[in-house]
């Protein structure tokens, strides 16, 4: 199984789902993880090879995107004879990396589940409607349009929000219930900003701002957003080539993590730099030093949104 795609909760869910299958048909079965980036030649022999006991296997390959030369030597080599009782599960996180293998494995017809990025306020209302559902649950649509709002900038966290509305609420969700729980997240505005300023939308970054100035929200939490945000990327870009074990050890939460190392791809070192010192500067000035906060945190935005792509 090929499951390809950047939304990392929906690729952790297909690989749940796959794993539960083969559980269903066999309770024993053997689940092992390899990964992508530290892989050395002959690990997919050996973990797919039957064992004593003949039990069948799941063997999941975590980051097939950043994945060694073995590594796609390797699987290529198993297309054409597959090990009996052996479900194989390439994780592929987006990308060109590995285009061959990916061409042979289509040209082999081993079944792809694609797991896209969602990004827009309406597919992200469609999920949080989809994830109520799933519970036995359902909210209001000002219900939903307010949790999308208050917490809609990542994936994992807004199934985590409903997780949460849907153990500590009955019958029909409300605005009143995501606001008792959600309305007081002042933050998440700052972030939905920092989001946009990352990904070099300038525009959806300056307009989020001034609304954001407009309905109250003091320019210091807005660039302390931006400078967490930074720090974050910061943080994983200077740990991923030392492999997952490294980046486990940041104490980020995993869809933090794939959520940065997919934002670093079209940042530079020089870029990254350029932005943090946009941010420092501007947090002395909407601390004291400056004039006039507010042109100080939409320059800041501005600088990050062009550094992006410096």
């Amino acid at each position: 199984m090929l499951v390809r795609g950047t939304e990392g909760l929906l690729v952790d869910r297909a690989t749940e789902r796959i794993v539960a299958l083969a559980r269903e048909a066999d309770a024993d079965v053997e689940v092992t993880r390899l990964e992508g980036a530290v892989y050395t030649a002959g690990m997919l022999g050996v973990t797919t090879s039957p064992s004593l006991f003949a039990e069948d296997k799941v063997v999941v390959v975590d980051g097939f995107e950043a994945g060694t030369e073995d590594l796609f030597a390797d699987v290529q080599s198993y297309l054409p004879s597959p090990a009996p009782g052996v479900v194989l599960v390439l994780r592929h996180g987006g990308g060109v990396r590995g285009k061959k293998t990916l061409d042979a494995l289509r040209a082999a017809q081993v079944p792809e589940i694609t797991c896209d990025a969602v990004t827009s306020d309406a597919d992200k209302t469609q999920f949080v409607t989809a994830e109520l559902r799933r519970a036995g649950r359902r909210a209001d649509a000002g219900a939903v349009r307010a949790l999308v709002d208050a917490v809609g900038s990542d994936l994992r966290e807004l199934a985590s929000s409903c997780a949460q509305l849907v153990a500590d609420t009955t019958g029909m969700i409300g605005v009143e219930a995501v606001e008792r729980y959600y309305g007081g997240r002042i933050e998440a505005t700052g972030f939905r900003v920092a989001d946009a300023a990352v990904a070099g939308d300038a525009g959806q970054a300056v307009a989020l701002l001034r609304h954001a100035l407009a309905t109250g929200l003091d320019p210091v939490p807005i660039v302390a957003a931006l400078a967490t945000k930074l720090r974050t990327l910061a943080k994983v870009g200077a740990t991923r080539s030392k492999g997952q074990g490294a980046l486990r050890e940041l104490g980020l939460a995993p869809w933090q993590v794939d959520r940065a190392l997919r934002e670093l791809r079209t940042w530079t070192p020089e870029g990254l730099a350029v932005a943090i010192g946009a941010v420092a500067a501007a947090d002395a000035e909407v601390k004291g030093e400056g004039r006039d906060p507010r042109f100080a945190v939409e320059r800041a935005v501005l600088r990050v949104a062009a550094a992006s792509h410096a």
